[in-house]
């Protein structure tokens, strides 16, 4: 990176301030738009349903197609993505348990060519813009009905006692305790080699019933009922087992890896028994899923009912499920709910007329906003929400998610905050590019270190940064893991400070910032020529002067600040220089080309098309 630090404390005349901590007050919200809320997407790639959207995609295809569809939730105010990650009892990643899924390749049990990790570069990806990752598998699911290919590795050659025929399914049998022992080792392999900040389960436990088609478990009920003495319970037992293995090892392991679970919208029919007034698929009795049970107890760090009905849903009436599962949080263990919500029901024909109205989602996040112990929602799933059905995500840009919001915290899994950064400001007058570079504090009490870093663009006043100035989320413009961040912005009286974030987002104190302003003379304007072609497509042809040898840097930034390529850097000769930005794995959009020099920055915005 082009040191400007340095550059501007030795040849420019410095304006100090410091930029502290504590006084001016401002609104704690934009409307009703909160600070802390966690807004997710489920995006899954069984049937290629979102990622990637056909088998036959390259690896160059793949990647280019995710950083895209990261970049347009990131647009729209998404701050986590559920990535499916083993769908049918095989991988998106390389492991030595599970061979490749035929949703990636084409075919199960071979690899993408040429090689590469797809869920370390997701992972990867997705922090860099400041989000979560939370690896999505399906436990007990071996074999769907359109699976095309069986590798010869695949659990249901190796251990075909362990499966139990269910119509066009094949279903790993949840009794069999060396089946528990099986999926605790296939997650934990994920959560030892990979960064995911959780593990996510969906509602594929006992499969839902289907008429006439029978689930024998009976033989294993028989060698192991645990003195259980229905099969009903039993099953119960088979899955809270397992929910607490999983949870207990994520835990051991590495315990600021988060636990979630989503299972259906309703737990259980019948007010009598606990439940909702609701006539629907319930988790308790038809898939033999305690949900409740996992949240009460603390099992789970949240749960994300699929509450997939409308306001006034005659079965099953989302208003009444939605606060009926925030009464179910417990002070002794204060988990999170997070509502799914049917963005992919939504549509002008949808088989239910409530869905047909562009306000049904928002009504709902209304709602949901309203109750105590939720703390977000997910929408199923990536696809059919970019689709932007009947103005959905127009609606969330403008009024619901115009503002960022941070992932709430967890703690009872980490209450320690992280040590504030420190470093330095710099604000460029001659074309108003703002650059801000700060280091690492030191390690919190309990040892953790930042893990992002959250930008504050605060209006210009005089004294101490305040508490009122950090719980607005208006005030934020960034989300990063870099330890920088640049931006075009509007010349005007502006305060920044940063903060940094721990694993589970607990929030630093504000860094004291030091603002320094040059006072340089202006240098030349036509150091940078216009990029031909512009707009472009592939390549764009970047041509620029120096008039004397000297460092220098050309880069490219997206409109978020985010350098996405360096195209020359450090010492350069006099003269007229030309390079080719070869753009192929970044998405469509505007990008700022950037040259800085020791006598100047210029600038000049491209557009990509595809």
């Amino acid at each position: 990176m082009f040191p400007a630090l340095p550059v501007l404390r030795t040849r420019w005349g410095l304006l100090l301030l410091l930029l502290a901590l504590l006084t001016r007050p401002a609104a704690a919200q934009i409307g009703t738009i909160p600070k802390r809320e966690f807004r997710a997407v489920w995006v899954a790639h069984v049937f290629n349903l979102n990622w990637p959207s056909n088998k036959t995609r390259t690896p160059a295809q793949q990647r280019a197609e995710f950083i895209s569809l990261l970049d347009r939730h990131q647009q729209n105010g998404i701050n986590a993505v559920i990535v499916q990650i083993r769908a049918s009892a095989d991988a998106i990643y390389p492991s030595t348990i599970e061979p490749w899924s035929e949703w990636l390749t084409g075919t199960q049990g071979v690899g993408p060519s040429p090689a590469y990790d797809p869920l370390a570069f997701m992972i990867r990806e997705t922090h860099r813009r400041g989000m979560e990752f939370h690896a999505w598998l399906n436990p007990y699911r071996a074999v769907t009905t359109a699976s095309a290919s069986i590798a010869a590795n695949h659990v249901t050659r190796l251990h075909p006692d362990w499966i139990v025929p269910f119509g066009d399914l094949r279903v790993l049998n949840p009794g069999l305790p060396a089946v528990r022992q099986y999926l605790t080792r296939v997650v934990m392999d994920v959560v030892r080699r990979y960064d995911v900040d959780a593990i996510h389960f969906d509602d594929y436990f006992y499969p839902a019933p289907v008429s006439g088609v029978v689930f024998n478990d009976d033989a294993a009920f028989s060698q192991d009922p645990r003195g259980i003495a229905t099969k009903a319970d039993w099953r119960r037992d088979n899955i809270d087992l397992f929910v607490r293995t999983i949870s207990d090892s994520i835990r051991a392991a590495k315990p600021r890896v988060k636990f979630g679970i989503s299972p259906p919208g309703v737990w259980r029919n019948g007010t009598s028994v606990g439940g909702t007034a609701t006539t629907a698929f319930a988790s308790y009795s038809d898939i033999f899923a305690d949900s409740r049970k996992w949240l009460q107890q603390g099992w789970v760090d949240y749960l994300a009912p699929q509450v997939y009905f409308s306001i006034g849903q005659t079965a099953a009436n989302y208003s009444l499920i939605v606060p009926w599962w925030s009464q179910q949080v417990t002070a002794a263990n204060p988990r999170h709910v997070y509502i799914g919500l049917a963005s992919y029901k939504v549509s002008a024909t949808a088989s239910d007329v409530n869905f047909r109205s562009g306000s049904q989602i928002p009504s709902q996040i209304r709602l949901l906003r309203q109750q105590p112990n939720v703390q977000g929602a997910i929408y199923y799933s990536s696809t059919p929400t970019l689709a932007n059905p009947l103005g959905l995500i127009d609606s969330l840009r403008q009024n619901f998610y115009r503002a960022p919001s941070l992932v709430p915290t967890m703690p009872w899994k980490d209450n320690v905050a992280p040590t504030a950064p420190q470093g330095g400001l710099y604000y460029d007058t001659g074309i108003n590019t703002l650059t801000i570079e700060w280091q690492p504090g030191p390690p919190a009490t309990d040892g953790e270190k930042a893990r992002f870093y959250a930008v504050y663009k605060l209006p210009n006043g005089t004294g101490p940064i305040t508490a009122a100035d950090l719980s607005n989320p208006a005030n934020i413009v960034a989300v990063t893991d870099t330890t920088y961040y640049r931006a075009v912005v509007p010349p005007g009286p502006w305060r920044y400070t940063v903060t940094a974030l721990d694993r589970v987002y607990n929030e630093s104190d504000p860094a004291q910032l030091v603002l320094l302003l040059p006072t340089r003379p202006a240098a030349p304007a036509a150091l940078l020529e216009p990029a031909r072609p512009n707009p472009f497509s592939q390549s764009t042809r970047i041509a620029f002067t120096l008039p004397r040898a000297g460092r220098a840097a050309l880069q490219v930034y997206d409109l978020t600040g985010r350098l996405v390529a360096t195209l020359r850097e450090g010492p350069q000769a006099a003269g007229r220089q030309e390079v080719e930005w070869e753009a192929n794995s970044q998405p469509a959009g505007v990008y700022i080309l950037m040259l800085r020099t020791e006598a100047g920055s210029w600038q000049q915005k491209v557009l990509l098309t595809r």
